[in-house]
């Protein structure tokens, strides 16, 4: 029986090591904390079926220039930290021209078109379809230009990829959200997303089912992994564990692992927030607004809204500012109701420059395998990854080519 210790236990991680022990290997799942504790806890909770392109970096002196002098909450960046993201960041701005995008949206696309159907098997095995909704999502626009913009998009992306939407004008959203402000230019109502009213908590489903088939889930330190003669070793409370093959899907902190083996892999690690508010109105779907760079969403806690990019240092506090501002945003929309937690949640995106994941063999070191990488859809794209990672690894005929996964690209 092959044996395989996986490293990580966010949405990857757990999808990882749940399709190799679907395929009778012998698998321990290792993280500092539960699964769905970190990244994939802090999400919109929306498995992204639309999401056909990868997002680039801005190249218009415009935007650039918003972002730069603060006038936009997508992004907020501490001016100290920008040496630390600087390399990440001209190679993300690099392979940002149209024409490299469009590259990267031919290898994105072919994993997003599997998103919902992988994350469908594990939901109905996991028993979790209590948590989930397949109702779509919305997108605000507070500007009529903005919303003809995405419009156009939309249409291409449905001619291209066979998204479906729907176009909503003021009255249609009011009618579809009667809680909200009725005098906005509309919405695109994506159809086909799917939903999920506690994100960790899909995750923990994952991770129960997991065990159920025989898994081995233990908490432990990543960062003692070591190459053995016979294949790879890990320490925990309950001692060191042996495997031939281990797989790297620590997210933003997978990088910090591997330098150890020589692999070096950008990240542009972009942090964002989320608090949760009860005690007023509840949307029907969750509610992306694009002028003021958050999303809220109807959770099992209350309503969730979560923020945009933040560049910031690894180690660095906590500075919701752009939480603030969603949070002053969406009570201009309707009544949110008062916090929840004392303080936000926080958590990092792992964006390659590429705005590809990072999947398959370390091709130095026998037997490492490497999933991780996936910016801001880890949660979308996890069971979808986890997959084609298994399939390689197990010999078989992958589901796509994953050749423009590889590492070895950096």
């Amino acid at each position: 029986m092959q044996s395989a210790i996986v490293l990580g236990g966010g949405m990857v991680g757990v999808s990882t090591a749940l399709h190799l022990r679907r395929r009778g290997w012998s698998v321990t799942l290792v993280d500092r904390k539960e699964p769905g504790r970190e990244t994939s806890y802090g999400n919109a909770g929306i498995i992204q079926s639309e999401a056909v392109r990868p997002y680039p970096m801005p190249r218009d002196l415009a935007t650039l220039a918003r972002i730069a002098m603060g006038r936009t909450n997508d992004v907020r960046y501490r001016l100290a930290a920008l040496p630390h993201h600087a390399g990440p960041l001209l190679r993300y701005w690099w392979h940002s021209t149209p024409e490299r995008h469009r590259e990267a949206t031919v290898a994105w696309a072919r994993l997003i078109a599997h998103a919902t159907a992988e994350h469908d098997t594990l939901i109905r095995e996991a028993h979790a379809d209590n948590l989930i909704r397949r109702a779509g999502f919305r997108i605000l626009y507070r500007d009529r230009a903005a919303l003809e913009a995405a419009i156009a998009t939309a249409e291409q992306n449905r001619r291209d990829y066979g998204v479906q939407f729907r176009v909503l004008d003021g009255s249609e959203l009011a009618r579809a959200e009667p809680i909200l402000r009725d005098d906005l230019p509309g919405a695109i109502h994506w159809l086909e997303p799917w939903t999920v009213s506690d994100p960790g908590g899909l995750v923990s489903a994952y991770a129960g089912l997991f065990e159920r088939l025989g898994g081995v889930l233990l908490n432990g330190d990543a960062q003692t992994l070591q190459q053995t003669t016979s294949g790879w070793s890990v320490d925990s409370p309950s001692g060191r564990i042996d495997a031939a093959h281990a797989v790297v899907a620590l997210g933003p902190w997978s990088p910090q692992l591997l330098a150890r083996f020589d692999y070096r892999v950008p990240l542009v690690r972009k942090r964002g927030y989320h608090m949760h508010y009860s005690g007023g109105r509840s949307l029907d779907l969750p509610l992306v607004d694009t002028a003021m760079g958050y999303a809220m969403a109807p959770m099992a806690k209350g309503i969730r809204i979560t923020t945009g990019a933040e560049l910031t240092s690894p180690d660095a506090p906590a500075t919701p500012i752009q939480l603030d501002h969603a949070e002053a945003a969406a009570r201009g929309l309707l009544e949110i109701g008062r916090r929840v937690e004392p303080e936000p949640w926080f958590g990092t995106r792992p964006c390659t420059p590429d705005m590809l994941p990072v999947l398959g063999p370390a091709p130095r070191h026998r037997g490492l395998w490497v999933n991780f990488g996936h910016g801001h859809q880890g949660f979308t794209l996890g069971p979808a990854t986890a997959r084609l990672l298994a399939e390689t690894m197990n010999g078989e005929t992958s589901m796509v080519d994953a050749s423009p996964y590889r590492i070895d690209r950096f």
